[in-house]
């Protein structure tokens, strides 16, 4: 059985959608910001709060740290300075981490290197996770496996060999992973989500809890992804999206994060049983508008049925029309009126166990 467990929750195909509010960096390097939106998530109903952590020194070349960075998204005329700037470190994380236990959500970050696998599983988190761009990254999924912590990993820009390689990487070490469909396309249309994947990945990966990362600009995609089979659902979350920054554009704002967690739950709902039943809600229309046996027209006792004799009328409280076999050849012991009800007991009685079967019987057929 698929499974999986992020702190106390546990996340499988009869659970509802663990919902992951992808803050990043749209706190801007403010912890007040980053507290209001951890705060806002939980009030929309998120079952998780998500940052990036990154080592920067260690995860660019010198090159790519120092180059010019500049304009509207920039937070510092390089692009190490910008990075840096949007940076939390051990204060900021273990005052989140607070928020987070106080509002009762989870609070769970990317991993970009090595050493923020260190320093997130050094913290305690619920889980890491595991950016589309690192999937390739054998190194670190196999180092993040090692933490003991549960891994989601994102799948954006990948074929099925990168995500069997991934997989084939983690699954020896653990099996407390999640594996997302992901587009990496920001913002992403329809066209590119490819939502069907996650049947393939269910397919591929029987054991293996699936989800969506979705940087589509709505909810309703992740409504189709549950549908779908997907548990874990990720998008990213701000404040305002008209923000400096790369990830405002295609993030939900507060009210539309509720709006996907509201929606989750009636896709849950709608979903409903596999078993294929006549509900207690449906029986009152069902009387109303089915049909049962009828007189045709007024008939004398002792008369023996034929079909002319019957008709399908409403409401359908009596013997229904598929079980018009089971009384054409019978005898009637009363006199009906027309539209009278044929039933049983206005029948001569013939082996009574025999009756009910055959009666039984048809019901069973008729409701399948």
């Amino acid at each position: 059985m698929r499974e999986l467990h992020i702190g106390d929750t546990r996340v499988a195909d009869d659970t509802e959608a663990y919902v992951i509010a992808e803050i990043g960096h749209n706190h801007g390097g403010s912890l007040d910001k980053a507290e209001e939106l951890f705060r806002q998530a939980a009030a929309s109903g998120a079952s998780a709060a998500k940052l990036q952590k990154r080592d920067n020194q260690a995860l660019f070349t010198k090159a790519m740290y120092n180059e010019p960075y500049t304009g509207r998204n920039s937070y510092g005329p390089t692009y190490g300075a910008h990075r840096e700037a949007l940076e939390f470190g051990r204060r900021e994380y273990v005052h989140l981490a607070g928020v987070a236990a106080e509002l009762g959500i989870d609070f769970i970050s990317t991993a970009f290197d090595l050493p923020s696998v260190d320093f997130l599983a050094e913290l305690d988190l619920p889980a890491i996770k595991i950016a589309s761009a690192d999937l390739t990254n054998t190194p670190l999924l196999a180092y993040a496996a090692k933490s003991g912590k549960p891994l989601i990993v994102s799948t954006g820009g990948a074929d099925m060999s990168d995500v069997r390689r991934a997989m084939d990487t983690i699954l020896p070490i653990t099996t407390e992973v999640t594996l997302l469909q992901c587009t990496a396309v920001y913002p992403a249309t329809p066209q590119d989500l490819n939502l069907a994947v996650i049947d393939t990945y269910r397919a591929e990966f029987p054991d293996v809890v699936i989800g969506f990362s979705g940087h589509d600009l709505g909810p309703e995609a992740s409504w189709i992804a549950y549908a779908r089979g997907a548990r874990v659902i990720e998008k990213h979350y701000t404040l305002d999206r008209g923000l400096p920054g790369s990830d405002h554009k295609f993030s939900l704002d507060t009210p539309q994060l509720a709006r996907l967690v509201e929606g989750l739950a009636e896709t849950r709902a709608a979903l409903g049983s596999p078993v294929k039943a006549c509900s207690e809600t449906e029986a009152p229309a069902i009387r109303k508008m089915g049909k049962k046996l009828v007189a045709a027209r007024d008939l004398p006792a002792g008369h023996e049925l034929t079909e002319a004799d019957i008709t399908f009328k409403s409401p359908g409280d009596g013997l229904k029309p598929y079980q018009l076999d089971v009384v054409v050849g019978r005898v009637l012991q009363d006199a009906i009126d027309t539209d009278g009800d044929i039933t049983l007991a206005v029948l001569v009685p013939e082996d009574p166990e025999s009756e009910l079967d055959t009666l039984l019987a048809g019901a069973d057929s008729g409701g399948r």
